[in-house]
């Protein structure tokens, strides 16, 4: 007998709603957890839908046709996701991600992007805003986010040869109208485009060169990413994984590379820069060098759960608070009694003990 299991059916309303300090102290700006990492990166999920099926993400035989997802209801409204980004944003917070699921499938995305720009942070810096996208949807987007005050966009693509990407993302679409979506987005004056590509072996490594050479040249930053254990249902193996040290070796063989200081702290990929002064590319080694102990960022899915880790196995509702009456300020303090007790690093600790954790799926808490 065939049996369709569904792990996150569960697992992804779990989470409890903080406590709420008596009498809050008011944000510094400068939050550090329990091992001094400071909180600078907010990744706010918009929605748990995508109209793509990519396997290390939201597999078609988990993610199908009857797979339901959130109501309307209970997603974050764009007023509320607001107002918790300038919470965040009194905490320290620089950077704002958006993504989802596919981001601009959420209705009117740009008008959230408007209200998002004109926060200001500490020293009343504006944030800066950037936003996570299949490209689907880019091309006829690219110019209102770009008006609204969108500054930078990271768009997933796992290959350029057509078969093997229509056969990733399991929708039967083509790498031109992604392409198409990433000329747009120049074109509109996005700048500091970045390609994401997780690499898994046997899938689609054979496209590391050919991703790099594509590139290369333009402006444009590949950022090659190791397929990693988020999640329970995308059948994570390590001998999967391609190391970050191989995909250099291999472009290397072709276009000589040089290591690149990082540009803040807590940058998440390792910069290397074409000998030949053509551009530079980015790895991401989550599993072979992992980089827990500089992690900065806080994830807030779709519905208003606060996530402080990638491989988080549960969150803490902040959309209770935000509902139930409580102020900025009180919120802000539950915040920071959530960060300051934060001692996550799992992919320091990966093991046997911890690969059996039913983790929140990426698709609900963004990459």
């Amino acid at each position: 007998m065939n049996e369709r299991i569904i792990p996150i059916a569960d697992a992804r309303y779990n989470a409890g709603t903080p406590s709420v300090p008596a009498d809050p102290d008011p944000a510094t700006g400068r939050l550090a957890d329990a091992h001094g990492r400071m909180l600078r990166d907010l990744r706010i999920s918009v929605t748990d839908r995508c109209n793509f099926r990519c396997s290390y993400c939201m597999p078609p035989a988990v993610f199908d046709r009857n797979f339901q997802f959130l109501p309307h209801s209970s997603l974050l409204s764009f007023e509320e996701i607001a107002r918790m980004a300038r919470i965040f944003a009194g905490h320290g917070v620089e950077k704002i991600r958006i993504t989802g699921g596919e981001p601009l499938l959420r209705r009117n995305i740009e008008a959230l992007i408007g209200m998002l720009a004109e926060i200001r942070g500490v020293q009343d810096r504006p944030l800066e805003i950037t936003l996570t996208t299949n490209a689907s949807l880019l091309a006829r987007k690219a110019g209102a986010l770009a008006a609204a005050g969108l500054r930078r966009v990271t768009v997933s693509l796992d290959a350029l040869d057509d078969g093997v990407f229509r056969a990733m993302n399991s929708a039967d679409f083509p790498v031109a109208d992604v392409l198409a979506g990433i000329d747009a987005a120049a074109t509109a004056g996005l700048r500091s485009i970045k390609i994401n590509m997780v690499v898994k072996r046997g899938v689609n490594d054979q496209e590391i060169v050919p991703m790099a050479r594509h590139f290369r040249g333009t402006g444009h930053i590949v950022r090659f990413i190791e397929f990693m254990d988020v999640g329970a249902s995308n059948g994570w193996r390590l001998d999967d994984v391609v190391p970050s040290a191989e995909v250099i070796a291999r472009i290397s063989e072709h276009f000589p590379l040089d290591p690149v200081a990082p540009q803040y702290p807590g940058e998440v990929a390792a910069r290397w820069r074409y000998a030949d002064g053509s551009g530079e590319i980015g790895v991401i080694s989550s599993v072979s060098r992992p980089f827990c102990s500089s992690c900065n960022r806080a994830r807030l899915s779709t519905e208003g759960k606060l996530f402080t880790c990638l491989f988080a196995t549960s969150g803490h509702d902040l959309r209770a608070l935000l509902r139930g009456g409580y102020s900025d300020q009180q919120i802000s303090g539950a915040i920071a009694q959530l960060w300051g007790q934060r001692t996550d690093r799992y992919s320091e600790i990966r093991s046997e003990a911890t690969s059996g954790l039913r983790r929140i799926e990426m698709s609900y808490i963004g990459g």
